[in-house]
C-alpha cells in the first residue's frame, strides 16, 4: 500500500512539474520574439518587468533572468544613443543581479558571457574616460570567452562588429573590418539553431541594419 501511495505521489509531482514547465515555456514563448523587435524604452521596460516576474516565479530557470538582464542592457544602450548617459548606470545596476543569477544557474554558456560583454561595454560607455581600463578589459575578456565556448554563436560576431564599427581608426577600429564581421554574423545566422523556442536567437535584424550603413 505504501509503495502504491509513493508511486501516486511521485506521478502527481511529475504532472505538477510538467504543468508548471509547460506554463513557463508558453509564457516565455509569448515574450521572447519581442526582444528582437522592441525598440522603444517603454516597450523594453515592459518586457524587462515581464521577464522579472517569470524569473521570480521560476527561480531555477536561467533564461528568464538572462532576458530580464538583456532588456535592461538594451534600454541602457538606447539611452546612450540618445546621449542620456546619466540613465545608464541605474539600468545596469538593475541588470547586474539578473545577469549574476543567470550565470549562477547556467555555467560556461556562450550567451551568458556575451551578455557579460554587453554589460561591461555599457558600464564603460557611461564614463569612457574613467572606466575604459576596468570595464573595457572585462568586456573584451567576456567576449573572448563567449567565442571560445561557442564559435558558431552569431551574436559574438555581431558584438565584435559593433566594437570595430564604432571604434576610431586610431584606436584599432574600422568600419570596413566591422562590416566583415557583420557578414560573418549573417553567415552564422544561416546555420544557427537555438536550443529551444525560448533560447536566444536575436540579432539578425541588427546585423542587416549595420550591413546597410556606410
Amino acid at each position: 500500500m505504501k509503495k502504491v501511495l509513493f508511486v501516486m505521489v511521485a506521478l502527481l509531482m511529475m504532472t505538477a512539474t510538467f504543468a508548471q514547465s509547460e506554463k513557463y515555456i508558453k509564457a516565455m514563448e509569448a515574450l521572447v520574439p519581442a526582444v528582437d523587435t522592441t525598440r522603444s524604452i517603454d516597450g523594453m521596460a515592459t518586457l524587462a518587468n515581464s521577464f522579472e516576474r517569470i524569473a521570480n516565479a521560476e527561480k531555477t530557470q536561467w533564461l528568464a533572468y538572462y532576458y530580464a538582464a538583456l532588456c535592461n542592457i538594451n534600454m541602457a544602450n538606447t539611452y546612450y544613443v540618445m546621449q542620456q548617459s546619466d540613465k545608464i548606470d541605474p539600468l545596469m545596476d538593475k541588470a547586474e543581479p539578473f545577469l549574476n543569477k543567470a550565470e549562477e544557474l547556467e555555467k560556461n554558456n556562450s550567451e551568458v558571457f556575451l551578455l557579460k560583454k554587453m554589460f561591461n561595454s555599457g558600464k564603460m560607455m557611461a564614463d569612457p574616460m574613467n572606466r575604459f581600463m576596468v570595464y573595457g578589459a572585462a568586456a573584451s575578456e567576456a567576449l573572448a570567452k563567449a567565442k571560445t565556448l561557442n564559435p558558431e554563436n552569431p551574436r559574438v560576431y555581431l558584438q565584435e562588429g559593433i566594437d570595430k564599427f564604432y571604434t576610431p581608426e586610431q584606436f584599432g577600429g574600422s568600419k570596413e573590418e566591422g562590416k566583415k564581421l557583420f557578414q560573418q554574423a549573417e553567415k552564422k545566422f544561416e546555420s544557427f539553431k537555438p536550443a529551444s523556442s525560448i533560447h536566444p536567437n536575436w540579432g539578425l535584424g541588427t546585423v542587416k541594419y549595420f550591413l546597410t550603413q556606410e
